[in-house]
């Protein structure tokens, strides 16, 4: 029980002791405090600290040493480095500082289970100041008389602690204050010194490990000035085009001070500063005359002064000054170079002669022009040529020949001395051998092996090589004793340069050797373009053009044709730069190949656009081999038809096209039976001409003869006067006149029940007819038949004439006669009508004329009759008549005929057996 209460007397106690207290920082104040309190240690030193308890608190909270704990940053130190001096003090040790960080604190467990912070303690740790080392002083001249002294030193190590630095000085028997420098540690200025005293400076380095002092120095502050440059400089020319003269002011006096001087110079725009010897101007001086100097030419000057013995400082350059020296005659002469033209005449030739302008070092004032003297050295006696120029060339056409020329430049003062070139009249002189170059340092290097001979000296010729430009030369001489130099022209990248290099002998020149050259390469601006010259079945010629200069970028190395199908893999062909054409070979027939082209230089290659072909499907001479025997096959086959078509003419003649006559071309129109014509049966030409009639046959019957006549051969005639009702104004007027047209119909062969006899050709007749009342006139009628009646193949045979006497007694008279009348007789005029001529015994007898029209000459009726047949039949018919009347046929262009002489009728009819009548 008394136990009990015992713990809760001690709880209360230590709650009543944790509110009453007062806290800093979270740590408990009233329980104990470390020793040493915000200590400042030394990097890598020991420390030792030590935690001391209130009795206070060992009486009520049962707090005793044993129970502190140790902590670095809330890290808690290892019990290896605790130690328990008694019940109320606990120590730590740190055998290296280096690992101590801050805060450090000490801690309790109340009860063993409570951590409680008793007390904390800041450690600073640092290093000592180091002893300050190359303390110096210098007095800067500000003005004619304020000379402030400046003194630096090495402040040492960096301490990592506040450290303080102070300058102290004084003189043998008086202090000064010390300078304390602002913002600095290693520089402090005292604002006036006394010259002609020593004066002992130190610096004193102090923090809270402790101090440290400079070595003393003690110095005459006169022997460390630094005095202000000399100040009004000007450069005044002198006689001398080599001499400039200089003035200017000092700005310390001399009772202080006795100056010497520097003198430095550079031509304007180089940056090379050159320098008068210090021992001609180690004197005080206010002026100076500079020798040596380039005639016209502009100079830059500086200067600068310190204590004449060489004790102290060299003053600030002064502010520059220019200058120019004046004109003197050129130093040198131009040198001189030619280019020579081929001429048209091959006794002369074309001299471009060409200077350089000489460089102002050279010139040594202005150029005003060039003496130009050129001498036949072949022809001694003829005096020089002179000419005078204000250019740097000159173009002469001079015979061949060795010739001298001098070339001198004047300016204002005088002449340069004279240059001399020899133009022989060949080259025949050894050339310089190996001519290479490398780019070197952005520089083109151009080197050679140089001639047994002695040479005076080299030309080096070079021109920039383009398609868009000329080659514009340039040129350098250089001494005959070197093997190699540097291009001094503008040289540009990615270019190509021709070189080339002349020996020049004191009797002539070599001949020029030259090289390409590119001060740096590339990649070719472009790949070249690839065409196909000629594709066959299985190859493609392939033809290029060669990458411009321009466009090269460097040395065509090779050229790579990269070639494929369209789904196949590509393939790579190596070509020679100096090819233009290559043959692709075992490629596939009928193939559409994608082909494309890469240049490649030392830096790499560039590709060409791509170019698409078609292999061909068949291969030379193969379309030819199945041409030519089907060409030969097929001629061969039609000059057989030929042939057979040939033999067989007729017959084939008989099938297509069987002939028919027109009756639109035909001449009845014009012919008259009463006077018939008489016709050449001789030649088939003049028996049937175009347009002519072919066949005519006239036939005189009297009307009272009709009973004369058997049935059959009156059938026709009835048959024509049935068919009258129906055939009126079908036929037009024979010839093609519109006039001849009649109201009697015609004759065809569509009679029914008649046409027993059948064939593909038709033939039409003309018929005549007449016709009337007994007293009535009878109208004289010319009608077209449309009859497709047929000839019979009889009719062509003469044999059958023989028997036809009964056919022809019958009909007891006949004649026949051919027209010959052309086509233009359709234009005469219309048929005029003519009497009726009708027996008196007779009524209504019908006369009939029918003319057959045929376009073959062997279908002519009556064939086969003789001439002297067709006359006698022509008389009968003239001289015989039932009646005793007697018919005349009346021509068509003829007036009309009287009754009595108009014929009763005309009835064409065939003169063979077993012709056809019109039916």
């Amino acid at each position: 029980m008394f136990s009990e209460w015992n713990w809760v007397v001690h709880c209360l106690y230590l709650l009543l002791n944790i509110c009453s207290l007062e806290v800093s920082g979270g740590l408990v104040q009233s329980c104990g405090h470390i020793i040493p309190e915000s200590p400042v240690l030394a990097l890598g030193s020991n420390f030792t600290a030590l935690c001391i308890l209130n009795e206070s608190c060992l009486d009520f909270g049962n707090i005793y040493a044993n129970q502190i704990i140790w902590k670095i940053k809330n890290k808690v130190v290892p019990k290896e480095q605790y130690r328990e001096i008694n019940r109320t003090v606990s120590s730590v040790t740190f055998n290296d500082t280096s690992s101590l960080a801050t805060p450090l604190t000490c801690n309790i467990l109340a009860d063993g289970q409570i951590e409680q912070n008793i007390y904390g303690i800041t450690v600073t740790i640092g290093l000592p100041p180091e002893k300050p080392k190359n303390l110096s002083c210098i007095v800067h001249q500000v003005s004619k008389l304020t000379y402030p002294m400046t003194c630096t030193w090495n402040p040492g190590r960096h301490t990592f602690l506040d450290t303080h630095f102070r300058l102290k000085y004084r003189w043998p028997q008086e202090n000064f204050p010390d300078c304390i420098p602002k913002d600095v540690n290693n520089s402090c200025t005292i604002a006036d010194v006394q010259f002609f005293v020593n004066l002992e400076v130190w610096v004193e380095a102090a923090n809270a490990l402790g101090k440290a002092e400079s070595d003393p120095l003690v110095i005459d502050p006169i022997e460390i000035v630094k005095p202000l440059s000399p100040h009004n400089l000007s450069v005044n020319s002198g006689i001398l085009p080599t001499v400039l003269k200089l003035s200017w002011e000092n700005r310390i006096s001399i009772a202080v001070m006795k100056l010497k001087f520097n003198i430095r110079y550079r031509i304007i725009g180089d940056t090379n500063w050159m320098q008068v010897p210090p021992e001609d101007t180690a004197s005080p001086r206010t002026s100076f005359s500079v020798q040596g100097l380039r005639p016209y030419t502009e100079y830059v000057f500086s200067i600068r002064c310190m204590k004449e013995d060489g004790v102290g400082y060299w003053s600030d350059w002064s502010e520059e000054k220019t200058g120019v020296t004046t004109e003197d005659k050129p130093s040198k002469g131009p040198a001189i170079w030619r280019i020579i033209d081929a001429s048209h005449s091959p006794a002369s030739w074309t001299v471009h002669l060409m200077w350089k302008a000489l460089e102002p070092f050279e010139a040594n004032g202005v150029i005003l022009q060039y003496e130009v003297t050129v001498r036949a050295k072949s022809s001694l006696s003829s005096p020089p040529e002179k000419y005078n120029v204000n250019t740097t060339n000159l173009t002469l056409k001079l015979p061949n020949g060795t010739y001298e020329v001098t070339v001198i430049a004047h300016n204002r003062v005088g002449a340069s001395p004279p240059s001399v070139l020899l133009i022989p009249a060949s080259n025949t002189k050894a050339p310089v051998k190996n001519v290479r170059t490398l780019p070197k340092d952005g520089k083109l290097w151009v080197g050679w092996t140089a001639p047994n001979s002695y040479v005076l000296k080299y030309v080096i010729e070079w021109c920039l090589v383009s398609n868009s430009s000329d080659c514009t030369i340039e040129w350098q001489n250089e001494p005959g004793n070197i093997q190699g130099t540097y291009l001094k022209g503008d040289i540009k990248p990615f270019k190509c340069y021709l070189i080339t290099i002349y020996p020049l002998y004191a009797d002539g020149q070599g001949s020029g050797q030259s090289v390409k050259a590119y001060l740096q390469q590339d990649r070719p601006s472009k790949g070249p373009t690839v065409q196909t010259k000629k594709v066959g079945k299985a190859e493609a010629v392939l033809t290029w053009n060669h990458l411009t200069v321009d466009e090269q970028n460097g040395f065509i190395r090779s050229y790579t044709i990269f070639y494929k199908t369209i789904d196949g893999n590509e393939t790579a062909v190596t070509v020679d730069p100096s090819k233009t054409e290559y043959t692709l070979s075992s490629l596939t027939s009928d193939t559409l190949y994608t082909v494309r082209m890469m240049a490649y230089t030392d830096e790499g290659g560039r590709s060409g656009p791509d170019f698409t072909f078609t292999t061909q499907k068949f291969g030379k001479g193969e379309i030819e081999a199945i041409v030519v025997p089907v060409c030969l096959a097929f001629l061969l086959i039609v000059l057989l038809g030929v042939l057979f078509c040939f033999n067989k003419r007729d017959l084939i003649k008989k099938h297509i096209w069987p002939i028919v006559p027109d009756p639109s071309k035909s001449n009845i129109a014009q012919w008259s039976p009463q006077v018939p014509a008489k016709h050449n049966f001789s030649s088939k030409d003049q028996m049937y001409p175009e347009g002519s009639f072919t066949d005519v046959s006239v036939v005189e019957i009297e009307a009272d003869d009709k009973k004369s006549f058997s049935e059959q051969d009156l059938k026709p005639f009835d048959l024509l006067k049935k068919e009258k009702s129906t055939s009126e104004g079908h036929s037009s007027g024979i010839g093609g006149s519109s006039c001849m047209s009649s109201p009697r119909q015609s004759v065809s062969d569509s009679d029914e029940g008649e046409t027993t006899q059948n064939t593909s050709s038709t033939v039409q007749y003309s018929t005549v007819v007449l016709n009337g009342y007994r007293d009535q006139t009878p109208v004289q009628v010319f009608s077209r038949s449309e009859s497709t009646q047929p000839l019979l193949d009889s009719e062509e045979r003469s044999e059958d004439h023989a028997g036809g006497g009964d056919s022809t007694t019958q009909r007891q008279q006949y004649f026949k006669q051919n027209g010959g009348q052309d086509e233009i007789n359709t234009d005469r005029p219309c048929f005029e009508r003519t009497k009726q001529i009708t027996p008196a015994n007779e009524g209504d007898l019908v006369g009939f004329a029918q003319l057959q029209i045929s376009g073959q000459s062997s279908q002519l009726l009556g064939l086969g009759l003789e001439k002297n047949t067709q006359e006698a039949a022509l008389l009968d018919v003239l001289q015989t008549s039932t009646e005793g009347q007697t018919v005349r046929p009346e021509t068509v262009e003829g007036n009309p005929l009287s009754v009595d002489e108009m014929p009763k009728s005309y009835l064409p009819q065939t003169v063979r057996q077993g012709g056809y009548m019109p039916q």
